[in-house]
């Protein structure tokens, strides 16, 4: 395994992170994993030198939290390991049990800690960027709860760059805590954050994490998966023509060097030398050896050349765009032009 510092902080993390969207409870999707199930998952990749771990209040609305902690407890020694969690999407029908008000990120911190069964994560981390409650509001509450030492660092996900940029300016203005890591989406199908989130995160000194490096699956060709099947995301997301040439280039890098799709996908984003670690949402033993190998693929430039070359702009993948995106494909004339 490769280690590296999390941004400008002293945090050593693996390049691997051990997603855990896919743990916790059946009864919140189909397709997750109960606590039996994920166990295997979760040795292996601890045996394999995984120390970061990537776990979210909302996943099966606790019971993610619930689950995997049990197994780390169990089989793991709490101090050899990078833990973080996110605050934000709702976790009852209750106003006030989401979002980053003062009051929801202090409650929900210790909800968290208690299902875990631990005194603090290493990793506090904002879900999305809530337009509704004051930046100040809520940076000063991730603040305390750093002072209280109920989690180390804090951490951001999926905003745009204006938006990071604001709780930047507040941290800087007021000596509050400044976020440590980025988590957003890239891979070869989507690949805006390059663009300018991305540049500014090196500039700042913030770490980067990836997730979805295989695109919700589109890049190993399982369009057919449990998952996809009962996740119509992936279809808003992905369902486009560019997003099915950027995965048979894929599958002919991949049929070339005699491997599976997925270790050239996770490669791509490994390859690049801005990406701290890459989140890895294994269903199986075989799919986290898979990123293990990806770790140690280094990508020619005619194969990256040929991984890039169908990929064209498209609109923002994030909270604020959901059920609005616009295909990459023509859309129709009106009016005069017509």
């Amino acid at each position: 395994m490769q280690y590296v510092r999390l941004g400008q902080s002293g945090l050593k993390v693996s390049r691997l992170c051990l997603g855990t969207m896919n743990m916790g409870s059946k009864e919140w999707k189909p397709w997750i994993f109960d606590e039996k199930e994920s166990e295997p998952i979760i040795r292996h990749a601890l045996d394999n030198g995984v120390n970061f771990i990537d776990l979210a209040d909302f996943y099966s609305t606790g019971a993610g939290e619930e689950v995997v902690c049990n197994v780390l407890r169990r089989i793991g020694r709490r101090d050899e390991m990078v833990i973080t969690t996110k605050v934000g999407y709702a976790m009852s029908d209750d106003i006030n049990a989401q979002g980053h008000s003062r009051k929801h990120i202090f409650d929900a911190i210790d909800a968290s800690l208690t299902r875990m069964g631990m005194d603090y994560v290493d990793i506090y981390m904002l879900h999305y960027f809530d337009t509704e409650t004051p930046v100040e509001e809520t940076m000063g509450a991730l603040n305390d709860i750093v002072l209280a030492g109920k989690a180390r660092y804090i951490g951001i996900s999926t905003m745009t760059t204006g938006q990071l940029a604001k709780i930047l300016m507040v941290c800087d203005k007021n000596g509050w805590q400044r976020p440590i890591n980025m988590q957003l989406q890239l891979n070869c199908a989507y690949r805006e954050e390059e663009r300018e989130m991305i540049p500014f995160c090196m500039d700042q000194g913030i770490g980067v994490s990836v997730f979805s490096p295989l695109a919700r699956g589109i890049l190993t060709n399982d369009l057919q998966s449990n998952r996809n099947q009962t996740d119509f995301f992936t279809a808003e997301m992905y369902n486009d023509q560019a997003s099915k040439d950027i995965s048979y280039s894929v599958a002919k890098v991949a049929d070339a060097r005699g491997v599976l799709p997925a270790q050239i996908a996770q490669a791509w984003v490994l390859n690049k030398p801005e990406i701290s670690s890459m989140l890895v949402g294994a269903d199986t033993k075989e799919q986290v050896d898979s990123a293990l190998a990806a770790v140690e693929t280094k990508l020619t430039e005619e194969e990256i050349y040929e991984l890039e070359r169908n990929y064209t702009p498209c609109d923002l993948i994030n909270d604020y765009t959901a059920g609005k995106r616009i295909p990459r494909t023509a859309r129709p004339a009106k009016g005069d032009f017509a």
